[in-house]
């Protein structure tokens, strides 16, 4: 009886002490969380010193998705033998110089997609991937300094695809105007005067014009976090028919040795496009800017992510 007793007595010591180190444990775990956070306050802080002082500063992350399937035999969907798949590929880059009185900054994107659906059943159907998403961004902003957030400025800015036609439509935005930096990281560009060139084979509805141009730029990295955002709008001064809007953001998070997971959601309002592409169809679903039906035009990717 002895024995037994004694052996409930050192378990309940040996239990009571466990539960007071993990207590103890856990205790310490908040001072050491608290300490984490004011360390890496203190090197965003060190980072932003950086990100201030002058020369080039470059950078680049870009994101993979991909999704390939095969099907044979599949009797529960509608196309039982199906080969399919999509695969997107997105790059952002920039390289900014900064000086004591003046600033040059350059960016670029690129998205392009491919995307394959194959009816295994259906000797006319077409195997190979199709172009799907493609964009291709160029921009470069150069800045003289009148005080440390504002500057007067010039901007030039190509976009058009590159896998399928090239340049039809292409379009370069050249102005003069200023530009705000309120923050290291953000660029707001206002030019009054822009000139807006459009390039295409159809000049029935792509029409070049005068008007105003608005950038917001907004570029940071915060650790393992890469993100970007750019708002690039033309407001024409001769119709709202030929102003165009293109939003695009970008994220990045990176896992191990670079390589993480990547997300990028762009929006254009286009009307010239929309209209162009309403009288290729067949028959055409449009004739006019005036019954054009300009719907939001949309894209996302996720995949994986790799910071250079």
């Amino acid at each position: 009886m002895k024995k037994i007793v004694l052996t409930l007595a050192c378990a309940l010591v040996a239990s009571i002490g466990f539960s007071q180190t993990e207590e103890e444990l856990k205790a310490q775990i908040g001072p050491k969380k608290d300490s984490i956070a004011a360390i890496q306050g203190r090197v965003d802080a060190l980072q932003g010193q950086i990100d201030k002082l002058p020369g080039w500063k470059k950078g680049a992350f870009g994101t993979i998705g991909a999704n390939i399937s095969s099907f044979n035999n599949w009797y529960g969907q509608g196309t039982p033998d199906l080969s399919s798949g999509n695969i997107g590929v997105t790059m952002n880059a920039f390289a900014n110089l900064t000086e004591e009185k003046f600033f040059w900054r350059n960016s670029g994107n690129i998205n392009l997609g491919w995307v394959k659906f194959d009816d295994k059943n259906d000797p006319t159907d077409d195997d190979s991937f199709k172009q799907g998403t493609d964009v291709f961004n160029i921009t470069s902003l150069y800045g003289r300094k009148l005080s440390e957030k504002f500057a007067i400025s010039g901007l030039g800015e190509y976009r058009t695809t590159i896998l399928n036609n090239f340049n039809d439509p292409g379009y370069l935005d050249l102005g003069v105007g200023a530009t705000w930096t309120p923050i290291a990281d953000l660029v707001v560009v206002i030019h009054p005067l822009n000139y807006n060139f459009v390039f295409s084979d159809n000049d029935a509805v792509f029409e070049s014009s005068l008007g105003a141009k608005i950038v917001a730029d907004y570029t940071k990295k915060i650790g393992a976090v890469n993100f970007k955002s750019n708002l690039s709008m033309f407001q024409s001064y001769k119709s709202g028919d030929l102003s165009n809007l293109t939003w695009i953001n970008s994220f990045g998070y990176t896992l191990w040795n670079g390589i993480g997971l990547g997300f990028e959601f762009g929006l254009r309002d286009n009307k010239q496009e929309a209209l162009n592409f309403a009288l290729n169809q067949t028959p055409a679903t449009a004739t006019s800017f005036d019954d054009v039906d300009n719907k939001l035009q949309t894209y996302f990717l996720v995949g994986l992510n790799y910071a250079f």
